[in-house]
Parts: C-alpha cells; structure tokens; sequence
C-alpha cells in the first residue's frame, strides 16, 4: 500500500511540475521585473518624504534646531532620542526606503529595451547617482561613519563602517561625474522622475546645489577641495528664486504633505512655536514671523518654551500655509546658495560679488520666497542688528543667525548648520536629558545585530553619544 501511494504521489507531482497554470504564477504584488523608473520614484519620494516629515519617531530636527517645541510629549524637546527608537528608524528608512530602491533601480536601467537610448540611460544613471549623493551625504551630517561600500548588499549582514571623511571624498568624486555625464540633450526617467519630469537642466541644477552644500560643510576639514567645489559649482547652481528646489506635493492622499498628515489628518496637537525663534526674530523686526507662524491666543506672537510642557491653544503655531496638503518641501534654496557664496567669500573663494552683497541676497530671497516684499527686505536689512556691517560677530555668526531663520521648516539642514557654524548659541532645554546632539546616535539593532563594526565605529567618531562633534564639525 506504501508503495502504491508513493507511486500516486510522485506521479501527481510530476503532472503539477509539467502542468502550466498560467498567470495563477505570477505574484501580481510582487513581480519579478520592474521598470526602474518605478523604483527611482520610489527613492524619490522616500527622501523628501524622511527629510520633510514632522513624525517623532523618525524626523526631530525642527526641535533640534528650536523652530518648533513639543506641548505634551517633550521627550524629544529634551534630547531624548532613545525612548522611540528614532535613530533607527531614520537610519532604515534611508537604507531600506532610499538607498536600496536607488541600488537596484542601478541594476535594471543597462536592462532596459533599445527604444531608450544610450545617452537616456546615462543620464538615468547621473540621476540615480545624485540622489545616492544626497543621501549618503545626509547620514554622514547624521551619524558620522556609516556603512557604504558594503552597504546594501543583503547577503552580507555585517557591513562594516567606512570613514566618513573618505565617504564624503568619494562622494564629492561620484557627484562631479554624475554632473558632468549629463546630457541636455536628451531625457532621463521622464515623467516618472517626480522631481522634475526628465528634465536634465534642472538635474544639472540640483546636482551643482548640493556640491555647494557638500563643499561648504568641508570648508574647515578639507579646503582645498571645498575651494575647488563651490568655485566650480557656484555658476551652475541656483541663481534666483525661481530655481528653487521645491518638491510639490498634492492635495489628495497618499502624496500629500507629510506635515499635513502628521498634525492635520492625525488631528493631532503635538507641536508650537519655540519662543527661541520666535523671540530672536521678534527681536529684529523680522517681516517673516506671521509668515512663519499663526497668531497667538492673544492676538500676537510667541513660542512655547523649549523643551517644556506647552499649551497648544496659548502659542503660536506653524503657519496655515506649511500644514496644506499641497505645501512644497524645498530640498534647496537661493537664499541658502547665497549664504554659501557669502561665507566662500569670506574663506578667501572666488565666486564673485562681496560677501555682503551674497548675505543681502540671502536675506531678500528668504522674506520675498515666504511671500514678503522687496521693501519688507530693504527695511530689515537696514537694521544696525541686521546690516552686514554691524551686524554682531564674525562673518560665522552674521551669516549663521540668518541662515538659520532662513531654513525655518528645514530643520535637518538648519540643526546642520547650527552644528557647523556654532550660531546661534541654542540654550539647552531645562529637563535635557544629554548635551545638545552634535549626532544621532547608532541604532540599537547595530549595536545587537553588527556588535564588532559597531563597536569599531563608536570607537573611531570619539564615542557613540549625542554630544561627539562629527569630523566636518572642526570648531
């Protein structure tokens, strides 16, 4: 009987192998080629989206960098970066979300058809490249020393941490070829790149802006190249307010606003004003308060104490405008190019202009691209606090404190600078939990998961705590 039943058996296997079933094979969810446009829209989105986000368990920057405080749960007001597990959960979404859709979109764009040429597949490629830049430049600003060259390859489980001062080395090498590989001439991933529809020139822009970025953060660790970068970036990067770097979102889900989602679909009421910014720009007349912030319950302006129990209904918030579904999330500005090219100036670079013409031309871009005037600009420049020339402080803290004000609701690249140019000087909060965080710390899975890399990496960043200043952080 045994015999007969594996007879029966081996036959109803052979007949399921040679049977064809047709499409009932196929994991219409999970299939096996896709286009890698899909992917690059993937990335896309998973990158503005981690940068914009206002959700504590991933994205605190705008309370690092005090343009915003918390009302209930201040946790993360007060340097609290461990009870949520936001470490990790930054640092997953950027591998997993963002650097792995970019991998592998890599590896299917030689794959395509003869109908995309060779010229759209470079440019395809320059495109993945400069997003690969972007963001391994952000978790270098983040952690320190990350895992890159064995990164991404899910075999190997352990990667180890390379440099970060060679990290940024090579990508400052992988950005100028990106850029310089573009062709104008031709399209890259066409309507499914979200930032700019296949429109190469724009590629070039973006790529030019983030080589200042890089170049400045560098600027005190290595200036030979940080000279070299912004000299030759500054002509190719943005030029004027109309060449902002602005991901638009829609008015519908699922591509709306993270912000939006966060405190207006969640009805959630987590977050004020911080009275530190609120306070330094009522100090200086600045035009752009009600721009920033709504209207306080008594009919003025004013921030919660930082890292302190909050009322929400006593404070000003964000603006009306930052929580539309629709708002735009800036990746770069012209105001930010300005500072960059005031401070180049400042360091002996040759970009043209004089550094106060750069730093009137930040400040206007900044109060004319949240909707202020010419005039509004004119009249708070002409302030002995504000002015270039009497502004308190060397060119650092000059161009810090506007820099600053003028990344409001950027908050990783204003926590970015504020770590970099030491301005302003940000009070800790009065329940701080840790010195301000120069970093984040690394993930508690690494710590249990890669236990000899990490242990290696916390030892060559100086120790994996907030307060270890970054190797670009030199002063």
């Amino acid at each position: 009987m045994k015999k007969i039943l594996s007879l029966i058996l081996l036959i109803s296997l052979a007949y399921s192998c040679n049977k064809d079933f047709g499409d009932l094979n196929v994991d219409t969810k999970n299939p096996a080629n896709v286009p890698p446009g899909t992917l690059f829209a993937r990335a896309e989105k998973g990158l503005v989206d981690l940068m914009t986000s206002s959700n504590v368990n991933t994205n605190i920057f705008r309370m690092l960098a005090q343009q915003w405080t918390e009302t209930t749960y201040i946790d993360e007001a007060n340097y609290d970066l461990a009870t949520r597990n936001i470490t990790q959960n930054f640092w997953n979404t950027m591998y997993l979300n963002v650097l792995k859709s970019l991998d592998e979109t890599n590896k299917l764009i030689p794959a395509q058809s003869s109908v995309v040429t060779a010229a759209q597949k470079a440019n395809q490629t320059a495109c993945v490249e400069m997003l690969n830049v972007y963001a391994y430049a952000a978790m270098v600003k983040t952690f320190g020393n990350v895992p890159y060259s064995e990164a991404l390859d899910f075999t190997n489980l352990q990667p180890k941490y390379d440099d970060a001062a060679e990290i940024m080395v090579d990508l400052s090498n992988r950005l100028d070829a990106a850029i310089n590989s573009v062709n104008t001439s031709a399209d890259g991933f066409g309507s499914q790149d979200i930032f700019f529809g296949g429109d190469m020139n724009h590629w070039i822009t973006f790529g030019n802006s983030l080589k200042m970025q890089i170049g400045i953060l560098l600027a005190d660790v290595d200036a030979t190249r940080a000279k070299r970068m912004i000299e030759e970036a500054s002509a190719g990067a943005i030029q004027s307010n109309a060449d902002n770097i602005v991901f638009q979102y829609l008015s519908a889900p699922p591509n709306t606003n993270p912000i939006w989602v966060d405190l207006v679909q969640s009805g959630r009421k987590d977050f004020v004003a911080a009275n530190t910014l609120v306070d330094a720009m009522a100090a200086l007349n600045d035009p752009r308060v009600p721009l920033f912030f709504t209207v306080d319950a008594a009919g003025g302006y004013s921030g919660g104490i930082y890292g302190s129990n909050n009322n929400y209904s006593t404070y000003s918030k964000p603006a009306d405008a930052i929580l539309a579904p629709d708002f735009g999330s800036t990746l770069f500005s012209y105001a930010e190019m300005e500072f960059i090219r005031a401070e180049a100036i400042e360091r002996g670079m040759s970009v043209g202009g004089t550094a106060e013409g750069h730093y009137n031309n930040a400040v206007t871009a900044s109060i004319e691209e949240w909707g202020g005037s010419g005039a509004d600009a004119a009249t708070y420049l002409g302030q002995a606090d504000v002015a270039y020339s009497t502004a308190a402080g060397d060119y650092k803290k000059k161009i810090g404190n506007q820099k600053w004000i003028a990344l409001y609701n950027r908050g990783f690249d204003a926590w970015t600078e504020v770590r970099r140019l030491d301005a302003p000087s940000l009070v800790a909060p009065p329940d701080a939990v840790s010195g301000f965080p120069m970093r984040y710390t690394y993930p508690v899975q690494e710590q249990n998961l890669n236990t000899a890399n990490y242990n290696a990496a916390a030892a060559a960043v100086g120790g994996d705590v907030v307060e270890t200043k970054l190797y670009w952080d030199k002063f």
